[in-house]
């Protein structure tokens, strides 16, 4: 018997490893507030007493500003797509059938954008200025967690313009 070459034996296409990372996270005052909006359905940010900026999910300070964000904002549940990707790359575990949509939304009255998933129609013809809102999970599935968001879906809103979004590219 003669060992198999690498060629012989074709590509190497996973591995399985006992590797495992567990991690707990804490998360700050800020952030605690955007979470607990989550469980209730609901997306809260912080404005800036400075420059007016509304920022979701908060981090605490206006990143421009350096000063606290300390007023809670209850933001729509709408909002527009100002980038996106098509994605076609299966992976373990896949829950989504592909190819889906992997979005920046920007809620109405924020100043951040944030991922989301487009769901309820093709991927191609989502776009830059889909005007979109939440699909939250049933209300007794809620929890402090983005999972809380199962997806964004067309809102049926014209499309927004340009103009109104392009500085959250």
């Amino acid at each position: 018997m003669t060992a198999a070459t690498a060629d012989e034996r074709g590509p190497v296409t996973t591995l399985a490893t006992p590797i495992a990372l567990d991690f707990d996270f804490t998360p700050g005052v800020a952030q605690s507030r955007f979470l607990r909006g989550l469980e209730q359905g609901k997306f809260m940010g912080q404005r800036c007493s400075v420059c007016g900026k509304v920022y979701v999910p908060s981090r605490g300070t206006c990143p421009t500003d350096g000063v606290p964000t300390t007023e809670d904002v209850e933001l729509s549940n709408s909002g527009t797509v100002t980038t996106f990707c098509v994605v076609n790359v299966p992976f373990a575990g896949q829950s989504i059938e592909i190819p889906y949509i992997a979005a920046q939304v920007l809620l109405d009255g924020a100043n951040l954008s944030f991922m989301g998933l487009i769901q309820e129609l093709p991927a191609t013809e989502v776009r830059m200025g889909l005007r979109v809102e939440a699909v939250w999970v049933p209300e007794d599935e809620l929890a402090p967690s983005l999972a809380s968001v199962r997806y964004f879906r067309p809102n049926g809103e014209p499309d927004a313009d340009y103009e109104t979004y392009k500085e959250y590219l």
